[in-house]
């Protein structure tokens, strides 16, 4: 274990600051600090406040899992932050701490995709990722199908979302309801007390002709608002429970059936499922029940590492250091579109030499300082 690479990852692609700390696929420290509370009176999450929020917390975070970890930092073998994608200002904050720790204790530095985190953090539960891998990655940013040969350099789109991804029709359809935010715990608590059949809302996407891997969950979402508008306007009580079962049903059921189907279409034994959304207890019931009856191998962490954290960056950041990809650059930009297709953001001036290796003792350190002529010196003085 101690030939493990031990790499910090920092997470602020939204209103979490998450700070993680692994050895090789062993959870050392997941250290959080949420702003979720300030956004709630606002209905969804505030730009400006997630970033102004990020700024406050990621020092204490950071030396809160530094202690939880009973590492120092000089001991770590590599800092890896989300570049990508998330709110830009948001990722801003991650990615300057990021450089700036990274800098100061002459580590190498890893800007790392959102997405490809969330499929690696099943690592942390699971051990290794079968080969390839396929995933499904549900939150209040995405959906997705994508297929992972390699989670550190070859990551494969199969569908996604062409309008509200998942998380995001949990959250309106709670809103809605009057039921506050996030709207995906909520409804899971109030659907366990309803009937999944009471009522027959649409299954987006689901027809003969449509895009068999891609999502759509705005329809759902009307449908389920006019239901309720219906229903007050006749002087009838909303059935919450049962409004909360039938629209979660109708959710985790095109889900569960594209990601199977995909797993079919693929030839892939393995189905991973992560963000957010997979958090959801009928999610994970009725993925099991399904991938059971498919001779599929589901693979879904614990709730805590479904939701964003710092451990599935740091999981994605100690398998770049295990396999020796390039580090990236010091001019790493936070960008808020990074395609998936993209694990990680590498030096560009590494891509012809990107066999060279970062081993767990490094020794190596950056020579591209010409970005940023600071000395380590003045940056802390």
């Amino acid at each position: 274990m101690a030939d493990e690479p031990l790499v910090l990852g920092i997470e602020t692609s939204c209103d979490e600051t998450g700070v993680g700390i692994v050895r090789g696929h062993t959870l050392l420290a997941d250290a959080v600090a949420s702003s979720v509370d300030t956004h709630a009176r606002f209905g969804g999450v505030v730009p400006e406040i997630a970033s102004r929020a990020h700024l406050e917390a990621m020092v204490p975070t950071i030396e809160r899992a530094l202690k939880e970890a009973g590492v120092a930092a000089s001991d770590l073998d590599g800092i890896a932050v989300t570049a990508g994608p998330g709110l830009a200002g948001a990722l801003l904050v991650g990615v300057s701490a990021a450089k700036a720790y990274a800098y100061a204790l002459g580590k190498p530095l890893y800007g790392v995709n959102h997405l490809a985190s969330h499929i690696c953090v099943d690592q942390l539960e699971h051990g290794a990722l079968p080969e390839p891998t396929m995933a499904l990655l549900v939150s209040g940013g995405h959906s997705s199908l994508l297929l992972a040969p390699d989670i550190t350099a070859d990551v494969r789109p199969l569908g996604s979302t062409i309008d509200d991804a998942a998380g995001e029709a949990f959250d309106k359809v709670a809103r809605v309801l009057n039921l506050g935010f996030p709207g995906g715990p909520v409804i899971d608590r109030y659907a366990k007390q309803g009937d999944p059949d009471a009522i027959a809302f649409p299954r987006g996407l689901t027809g003969p002709r449509d895009a068999p891997y891609d999502f759509s969950f705005s329809g759902l979402k009307t449908a389920v608002a006019r239901w309720i508008e219906a229903k007050r306007n006749a002087g009838e009580e909303v059935p919450v429970a049962h409004v909360a079962a039938s629209f979660q049903e109708a959710v985790t059921d095109v889900l569960t059936r594209k990601a199977i189907r995909a797993c079919r279409d693929e030839g892939v034994d393995h189905l991973m499922i992560g963000g957010g959304v997979a958090a959801n207890s009928r999610l994970r019931a009725m993925a099991e029940e399904r991938c059971a009856a498919a001779g599929i191998t589901l693979r879904v962490p614990r709730p805590k590492l479904c939701t964003d954290n710092g451990a599935m960056v740091a999981a994605l950041g100690a398998e770049m250091v295990a396999r020796n990809r390039a580090a990236s650059a010091w001019d790493l930009p936070a960008d808020s579109s990074l395609p998936v297709t993209e694990p990680h953001v590498p030096d560009p001036s590494a891509a012809a030499t990107s066999g060279h290796s970062h081993t767990h003792d490094h020794a190596h350190t950056h020579d591209h300082d010409h970005v940023h002529e600071l000395s380590r010196k003045n940056l802390y003085s």
